[in-house]
């Protein structure tokens, strides 16, 4: 038996991920640094027991639609990353599933491809809507940090905040009373639902980049077959490229745009020379019902309203 085919190594890495996420969670919800006591690990389980949910969901969700169309597949492997102080991180690198034997068809392969981002995505939108209908009052903040109505909150401090996508702004609209005290994007990893909420539409839309074998790609490939994938992830790369290369010349030349984001360079070089640009053929190709290209259109729109060209905003 090799070593992945252990269930005890599944289960090992969920362990110390949920050791790693609430210890970050602490951080990211009290903005103390470590070291903490052990009571005060009790204030970073909303957040771990969140991102655990998002991450198994969408796993779940490839799991599953694997086991329906008898592809032999992992359980999900939670990839766990230490929670250094002061270092910027989540306390996990996601959450993957590897399957073991070949996709047959394009209708598998988009079920399975499809399964995922749609699971974590309503994962995330169930925590979105809870967050934003449950949120405390102003004393939460006030006890994080006590100047923050201040006219000097923030000045001589490295300031961090997360990029608006279309879905929270309509959540937002909806769901929060105006009269109410809501949370900018420069605040709301202090508030643990909102943080994994917008951290797993984040990932949903990295997954969704119809490039290679994300499963934007399979989406694609399985819709519009070869060509057409291939030259809506050549365009979806270069459009990566441009946006990276605003946010890298912004960390440098402070150009004061707000747009773009320096690691979309990075994923971009990841998928050209890694995940690759086009997508490996199936065995056997097939035009996809209406009813699954329905859901392809769904999972398109999906990516529209969660993707942030600018998902990190860091001021100094």
């Amino acid at each position: 038996m090799k070593i992945t085919d252990n269930p005890i190594v599944n289960l090992i890495l969920l362990i110390i991920t949920f050791i790693t996420t609430t210890i970050a969670g602490v951080e990211w919800t009290t903005g103390k640094p470590a070291p903490y006591e052990f009571n005060d690990l009790v204030l970073g389980l909303p957040y771990s027991l969140s991102i655990l949910f998002v991450l198994g969901v969408h796993e779940f969700g490839h799991y599953f639609a694997s086991i329906y169309h008898r592809v032999k597949a992992t359980l999900p492997f939670f990839i766990p990353f230490p929670p250094i102080t002061g270092f910027f991180n989540f306390g996990t690198m996601g959450a993957v599933i590897k399957t073991k034997s070949l996709i047959p068809n394009n209708k598998a392969m988009f079920d399975i491809g499809v399964a995922g981002p749609i699971s974590g995505f309503f994962a995330s939108l169930i925590l979105l809507i809870y967050g934003y209908t449950h949120l405390p009052d102003v004393s939460y903040i006030l006890a994080i940090h006590p100047d923050y109505f201040s006219p000097d909150y923030g000045k001589g401090a490295v300031g961090l905040e997360f990029g608006d996508n279309l879905l929270i702004i309509l959540i937002r609209n909806i769901f929060v009373n105006p009269e109410q005290f809501v949370p900018p994007m420069s605040e709301i990893y202090h508030y643990p639902f909102l943080c994994v909420g917008w951290f797993g539409l984040f990932i949903t839309s990295m997954n969704l980049i119809p490039v290679g074998q994300l499963d934007g790609g399979h989406l694609i490939y399985s819709m519009f077959g070869p060509k057409i994938h291939e030259a809506i992830a050549s365009v979806s790369l270069i459009i990566l490229l441009v946006i990276g290369s605003f946010g890298f010349l912004e960390s440098f030349l402070d150009l004061q745009l707000h747009f773009g984001w320096s690691g979309w360079l990075l994923w971009a070089f990841i998928l050209y020379f890694f995940i690759k640009v086009k997508h490996p053929p199936v065995m056997y190709f097939e035009k996809l019902s209406l009813g699954r290209l329905a859901i392809g259109y769904f999972a398109i729109i999906i990516f529209i309203v969660s993707f942030s060209p600018t998902p990190f905003l860091i001021s100094f």
